[in-house]
């Protein structure tokens, strides 16, 4: 695969979309504390192919296993460590607030869960 000049720009600005690898691989980095080579090297490819990655549509729905290993086969990376790092990401981003799109003053529920089972506890003594 060659690598045209843009390649690393478009990566780069996939992060913020939301529908690309690039934005899943961003969030996986940010949340694991992984370099870009790290995570390369995790799925087991190069960074140039990661680039190439990125600008692919995330794998989504009931077709998320037939996507994702369409993906893999064509750049040649493991679909194990691939679905790994999707799902580690699909997981957290589901338990995370800020990604649900929750503002700083809403209550989480699992704060609501916890603060009824006190008073609970509170009403029952």
């Amino acid at each position: 695969m060659t690598n045209p000049e843009w390649l690393e720009r478009v990566a780069r600005r996939s992060r913020s979309e939301s529908w690309t690898l690039g934005h899943a691989f961003e969030r996986y980095r940010e949340l694991e504390g992984r370099t870009p080579e790290e995570l390369a090297k995790e799925l087991g490819c190069s960074v140039q192919t990661l680039h190439w990655l990125s600008v692919c549509r995330r794998p989504e729905g009931p077709d998320f296993t037939e996507q994702a290993t369409a993906i893999a086969s064509r750049f040649g990376v493991e679909l194990l460590p691939l679905a790994k790092v999707l799902r580690h990401v699909e997981v957290l981003e589901t338990l995370s607030p800020q990604e649900r799109g929750a503002e700083d003053t809403a209550e989480q529920p699992m704060q609501m869960a916890a603060r009824d089972r006190a008073q609970d506890d509170e009403t029952s003594s």
